[in-house]
């Protein structure tokens, strides 16, 4: 670990953040152009002590979780995540595969997209990043580990998972994650990481092996979605997703589909103010404006 080429990238790459960045409100009484320590902490998640020990060369060895978290509160591009990891003396998370970040181009845009629930995932449905809005409407997902990264997993192995949205819909849901899968299956062909997901998935549940079996194919693109929340009821969203160019990624923005659903989902960014405070301590929580990396207090339960 580079403790003082750390401290200094951290700093610099701090200064060079602009508020409006990352959605905070840029004020006439502000004497920096850049952010200040407390609100990287707001950001990533963690306390803003640990952010000054950082930047003075004092801290312990980040864990990987941190960096990441750190790397989105910063917007980092790919090259300057992996330089973070190397003078953190840690491996960069790979090029493809299951631990990647999602991509600054794509935070950027869930910071833009404001109040509409948007969020980032992997072409295996790992959810790598959401804005607040998202958090509040499905639950913060951006801390599983193992399979139950994968919403897939989830909704095969976990009935609580089910639950979350109406019976009517769960097959249409179950069939559209097979299909998105094989597509990825067909792309990826040959990845073990791939590979293992269905083995396991055909190991776990008969209905996945059946719908497999099936060998139905289609990428998500959009679709329509209810959410039963246990706040304010039942949500009926618009799905759109955009995929990148190498289709490694994709940005699902979340739009209500009648006006119910948009008061409902007003209700919940009203009854979600208090759950979201403007600082945060520690290293697994985030709060307030900007985009969620690791675990995040959240007004409803987690669902995919």
């Amino acid at each position: 670990m580079e403790r003082d080429q750390l401290a200094d990238f951290l700093r610099r790459r701090r200064e060079a953040i602009r508020p409006a960045e990352v959605g905070i409100t840029d004020g006439p009484r502000r004497r920096t152009s850049g952010l200040r320590r407390e609100e990287v902490a707001m950001l990533a998640g963690m306390s803003v002590d640990y952010v000054v020990r950082l930047e003075q060369g004092r801290s312990s060895q980040p864990s990987t979780q941190l960096l990441g978290a750190l790397a989105r509160a910063l917007r980092l591009s790919d090259d300057e995540c992996d330089h973070l990891f190397h003078l953190a003396g840690h491996r960069p998370p790979p090029a493809d595969g299951v631990a990647r970040l999602a991509r600054a181009g794509l935070i950027r845009m869930l910071d833009l997209l404001g109040d509409t629930p948007a969020l980032v995932l992997s072409d295996l449905g790992e959810i790598l990043a959401q804005n607040r809005a998202s958090i509040l409407l499905m639950g913060d997902h951006t801390g599983w580990s193992g399979d139950r990264r994968y919403a897939v997993h989830r909704h095969f192995t976990d009935p609580a998972t089910r639950a979350l949205h109406p019976p009517e819909e769960q097959d249409h849901h179950a069939r559209t994650l097979v299909a998105d899968l094989r597509a990825v299956a067909g792309r990826r062909s040959g990845d073990p990481a791939v590979a293992g997901l269905v083995d396991r998935l055909r190991a776990a549940s008969d209905e996945f092996r059946g719908l497999w079996a099936e060998h139905e194919v289609a990428v998500r693109r959009a679709d329509h979605k209810t959410f039963l929340h246990p706040r304010v009821g039942r949500l009926r969203m618009d799905c759109e997703t955009l995929v990148t160019p190498d289709q490694g990624q994709q940005l699902l923005v979340l739009t209500p589909a009648d006006a119910e659903a948009r008061e409902r989902l007003e209700l919940l960014r009203v009854l979600g103010v208090e759950e979201f405070p403007t600082g945060a301590t520690g290293g697994t929580g985030t709060a307030g404006t900007g985009t969620a990396g690791t675990g995040t207090g959240t007004a409803g339960t987690p669902a995919h």
